[in-house]
Formats: C-alpha cells, structure tokens, sequence
C-alpha cells in the first residue's frame, strides 16, 4: 500500500488518497466520533455563500465539503489532484463538477471565484505558502478565503491526550474501516508536524491576504483560518 512522507511528493500524495478513496469518508467520521460532520457544518456557515457566487472547493476529494453549497444551488467547483477521489465523487454526485486540480499550479484564469475554501488538504501540500498565491490569484477582488484544518488544542493537557491519541490509537482504529491504513500514520505525522494557528496566519498573511483571523474549533483541534483579498 502507498503512504506520503512527510516531504508530501505531489505524485506520493495523490497516489496515497487514490488508495483510500472508496472509504474515505466512512473512516474520517469514526476516527473523528463523529466531529468531522460539524467541522463542514462550521465551514459553510463561516463561508456564508450566496446564491450567484461561485466557490472553488480546492482538496475536496468524494465532494462530501462541496455538497453543501450544490444542494443550495450556489456553484461549487470540487477540485482534487487524486483522480481516485475524483472518480468517486463523480459516481455519487454527477451533478457536480469534479474538476482535477493541483493546488500549486490551479487550472482557473485570474478571479474565477468569489470563495476559495479549502478542508484538511493544506498540510498536504508540498509548498503551502505557493498554493496560498495560486487561491489569492484565483480569488475576485473583495473574495474570501477559509482554510479548514487541524491544529494545536490550546490546552496543554488536552494537547498531550490528543497527540497520544493521533499515535497510538488512529493507525490501529484506521486498520478496521480504511483500505490503506498506513495512509493514516502519515495523517497522524503530518498533524504533529503542522505549524499552530498563529503561525499559520502569518503564512497566509505573507501570501498576500488580507484581515486574516481564525476561529478554534474543537478546543483547537482544528482551526478556520480565514482572509480576504484587496
């Protein structure tokens, strides 16, 4: 089975989700008990699209962050790089335009959207602060930004559970409900090695958005980065 490393080779990555992607979904929601539901929930209530936007939905791998907006018919572009993800999503949802995508190097012309929103895929990218240009570039003048992903909980005790948890108990739980469960380790690696939210906001700062902020989620465990552009 393939797993990325945490130098994040595009080619490893995507060949690691592709591996994963008939249940992907089913395992991030017992692994996360549950909680990954009303992380999507925050997403879109913190994007607050409306109807006549329309939102690139970068790393959004079966579609499960894009439905939201489709079943509100407000356009959604679900983009990936792992055509295995892709092929799912488009097997469950043909309405919807599963586009593929890397990115660092995204296949839209200069502000195509009024949202760039991207869910858990930022820490697998290989040059982050590149994929930040690509969304600033993409995104319409006034457009926003909100970055998904997990964090450091901001109470130390807490913390220390929760990194024993990502070590020791995600791998064994991943091996009953994942086709690849060695795809999990480097989940749990690449969320220990992942920069804290105000480091984080300081790389989409340099990236060139604006009025960056975030909001903790789950104690911290993940953080809605969110900004705008000029």
């Amino acid at each position: 089975m393939s797993r990325a490393q945490l130098d994040k080779k595009p080619v490893d990555v995507a060949s690691m989700f592709d591996t994963v992607a008939e249940k992907y979904d089913v395992t991030n929601d017992v692994l996360s008990l549950g909680q990954d539901r009303l992380w999507r929930r925050a997403v879109v209530k913190a994007v607050d699209a409306t109807p006549g936007e329309r939102v690139l939905d970068i790393a959004a791998g079966t579609g499960t962050s894009s439905e939201p907006w489709a079943d509100q018919e407000i356009e959604v572009v679900p983009a990936d790089f792992s055509l295995g993800m892709l092929r799912v999503g488009r097997r469950r949802r043909p309405d919807m335009a599963f586009t593929a995508a890397d990115a660092m190097r995204l296949p839209f012309a200069d502000e195509s959207f009024d949202v760039v929103t991207m869910s858990f895929g930022l820490r697998n990218v290989a040059d982050p602060a590149t994929a930040l240009r690509e969304f600033l570039r993409v995104t319409k003048s006034g457009g926003r930004l909100l970055v998904c992903e997990f964090s450091q909980p901001v109470n130390k005790a807490f913390r220390t559970v929760y990194t024993n948890y990502l070590m020791r108990a995600l791998p064994p739980v991943a091996r009953r409900t994942s086709s690849n469960p060695d795809s999990y380790v480097y989940l749990a690696e690449s969320i220990r090695a992942w920069p804290p939210q105000g480091e984080l906001a300081r790389i989409i700062e340099a990236a060139g958005w604006q009025q960056v902020g975030w909001t903790n989620l789950t104690g911290g465990i993940v953080a809605l980065h969110h900004g705008t552009k000029r």
